[in-house]
């Protein structure tokens, strides 16, 4: 065995009892979920029984998680970088673990727009957060102040703009892959 494979070995014995405590179970309780000995299940978290993939998935399912995240490495890459997006005034960020997600901070300077017309809809989710100063939400037909600290969750598919009140803001936003292609699409009119 390598040293990598040691690593990996003890890595995925410590996810399993982190895991487990932090469900509160006891090892009676995980064992009994995972159907095996409550002696085995101590073994297998103190490296004193061989870990067998049989085993790994049906610990993973009764810690409800994936056998990939389970024994998933890529720890890595723990810090990274924006991407600066200056013609725009935004730095974006991929969220690794789902490629789907992007975190995306803007400074808003302008008023929402005035003509519902320049309101979008498109596929998706958004979630944002109002870092600084007050942002005002248009949804639909309704006009949400949102200020620091305060969060904003909504579908895509209703018509929708943001915008500054009383001088910029800064927010802080979750797209989806489907809303993050909606606002790219509308960012070239």
């Amino acid at each position: 065995m390598t040293q990598d494979d040691d690593d990996l070995d003890s890595l995925v014995r410590k996810r399993i009892r982190a895991l487990r405590v932090a469900q509160g179970w006891s090892l009676e309780e995980l064992a009994a979920r995972a159907r095996v000995s409550q002696s085995t299940l101590s073994r297998i978290e103190n490296g004193r029984r061989r870990l067998a993939l049989d085993q790994l998935v049906t610990l993973a399912r009764a810690l409800d998680t994936s056998l990939d995240q389970l024994v998933e490495t890529a720890a890595d890459d723990v810090l990274t970088s924006p991407m600066i997006d200056a013609a725009h005034g935004l730095m974006r960020w991929p969220v690794r673990a789902d490629p789907g997600l992007s975190v995306v901070r803007q400074r808003i300077t302008d008023p929402p727009p005035d003509n519902p017309a320049r309101m979008r809809a498109h596929p998706g989710r958004e979630w944002l957060v109002v870092l600084s100063g007050t942002a005002v939400l248009l949804l639909g037909n309704r006009r949400i102040r949102v200020e620091t600290n305060q969060a904003a969750e909504f579908p895509t598919m209703l018509p929708h703009a943001i915008g500054a009140e009383g001088g910029p803001c800064d927010v802080l936003g979750i797209f989806d892959r489907d809303a993050r292609r909606g606002h790219q699409r509308g960012d070239d009119d």
